[in-house]
C-alpha cells in the first residue's frame, strides 16, 4: 500500500516538474475568473424558493436531519477503528489539539481531534457522495463537482487552556481556487452539537460584505492549534450579531466560503464530533494567491514536503505551491 502511494506521488511531482503544462492546468490570475458564471442556488435546484433567499443574503443554510442516523453511526465507528489502528489509514492526516499533543494520551480516538484529506477512505468519503447531500451542493457548484477538502473533527473537552477553540475565519483564506461562488462546504453533525460543547458560530451576510480578509494567528495564551488561523480583531464582528449553530445528530449546514464563523471551546466532558466536505465546481480556475495568503501557504508546503519525505520522497526533490498541494488533493 504505502509503495503504491509512493508511485502516485512519483507520477505527480513528475507532472509538477514539467515545464509545459496543459492549458485546463495553467495557473489562472484573479482577473481570469471575472467572466466566469458566478450565479448559484438554481431555481429548479433541491433549495426551495425561500432557502434560495436565504442562503443568498445570510451565507448558510441548515437543512435538519438531513443524514440517517444510521450512517453517522457509521462515520463514528470508522473513525474510532482509524484511531485505533484497526484499519488502514490510506495517508489520511491525522491532528492532534495542542493541549493533548503536549500530554500523554494513549493513542486512541481521545488523543485525535481531526482527521483530514480521508478521500482514499471508502466508508468516510460514503458521507462526500452521500445522495441527500449531494443534489444541495450541485445546486451551487453545478453539476460537475469536486471533494476538495475532508475533516472529520473531534473537537475535545476543554483541558483549560481554550484551545478547543477555532478563531473566526473565511475558509477561502486556504483555498487558491475561484469563483468563491461556486464553492460550498457542507457540515454535519454526528451529535448534538451546542454551545456548551462548542457548535459552529456564523455572522449571517458576511459572505457578501467582506472580501477575503487578512489572516493570522490568534495571540491565545494557552495556544493554538496547527493552521488555525483567524481574521483581525478589528475586523471582528459585535457578539450581538453571532448566531451559533445548535444542531441535532444528522443536522446539516451548507456555508459560503467567505462566510466568517468559528467555534468555542467544548465545556463538556465528552468529545464533539462532525464530519465535513468543501466542494467546488470542476469548471473552478486556480488563481494567483493574495498577498494575505502566502503565510498559509508557506505552512501547507511545510506540512506537504513533510509527508512526501514520509513516503521516501527526499524534500528536494519537488517545490510545491499552494495551487500544487491543492492539485494533488
Amino acid at each position: 500500500m504505502m509503495a503504491d502511494a509512493k508511485r502516485r506521488l512519483d507520477v505527480l511531482a513528475s507532472h509538477l516538474k514539467r515545464q509545459t503544462m496543459d492549458p485546463l492546468e495553467l495557473q489562472m490570475t484573479s482577473a481570469s475568473v471575472a467572466g466566469m458564471p458566478t450565479s448559484y442556488c438554481k431555481s429548479d435546484s433541491a433549495f426551495t424558493p425561500t432557502e434560495i433567499e436565504q442562503y443568498v443574503r445570510d451565507g448558510f443554510l441548515v437543512k435538519r436531519r438531513l443524514v440517517d442516523l444510521q450512517s453517522t453511526q457509521k462515520y463514528r465507528d470508522r473513525f474510532r477503528r482509524i484511531c485505533s489502528g484497526e484499519v488502514e489509514k490510506f495517508n489520511i492526516s491525522i491532528m492532534r489539539d495542542v493541549a493533548i499533543a503536549r500530554s500523554e494520551f494513549v493513542g486512541d480516538e481521545k488523543a485525535v481531534t481531526k482527521i483530514q484529506e480521508f478521500q482514499n477512505d471508502e466508508v468516510l468519503f460514503g458521507y462526500c457522495a452521500h445522495p441527500e447531500i449531494l443534489p444541495y451542493v450541485q445546486a451551487i457548484t453545478g453539476p460537475d463537482v469536486m471533494a476538495m477538502n475532508t475533516m472529520l473533527i473531534n473537537k475535545p473537552p476543554d483541558a483549560g487552556s481554550k484551545s478547543s477553540r477555532h478563531p473566526l475565519h473565511q475558509d477561502l483564506h486556504y483555498f487558491p481556487f475561484r469563483p468563491a461562488n461556486r464553492v460550498v462546504c457542507a457540515w454535519t453533525a454526528l451529535e448534538h452539537v451546542h454551545r456548551e460543547n462548542g457548535c459552529l458560530t456564523v455572522h449571517p451576510g458576511s459572505h457578501a460584505t467582506n472580501p477575503l480578509l487578512p489572516h493570522a494567528y490568534p495571540d491565545w495564551k494557552g495556544g493554538v492549534n496547527k493552521l488555525y488561523h483567524g481574521i483581525p480583531v478589528d475586523k471582528m464582528p459585535p457578539a450581538s450579531e453571532m448566531v451559533h449553530l445548535e444542531m441535532q445528530e444528522g443536522d446539516t449546514v451548507f456555508f459560503h466560503p467567505l462566510l466568517i464563523h468559528g467555534s468555542g471551546m467544548n465545556r463538556t466532558n465528552g468529545f464533539r464530533k462532525a464530519i465535513s466536505c468543501h466542494y467546488a465546481s470542476s469548471h473552478c480556475l486556480m488563481v494567483d494567491i493574495a498577498p494575505t495568503q502566502q503565510g498559509v501557504a508557506d505552512e501547507t508546503n511545510e506540512l506537504a514536503r513533510a509527508k512526501l519525505a514520509k513516503l521516501n520522497m527526499a524534500e528536494d526533490d519537488v517545490s510545491l505551491t499552494l495551487q500544487d498541494v491543492w492539485r494533488i488533493k
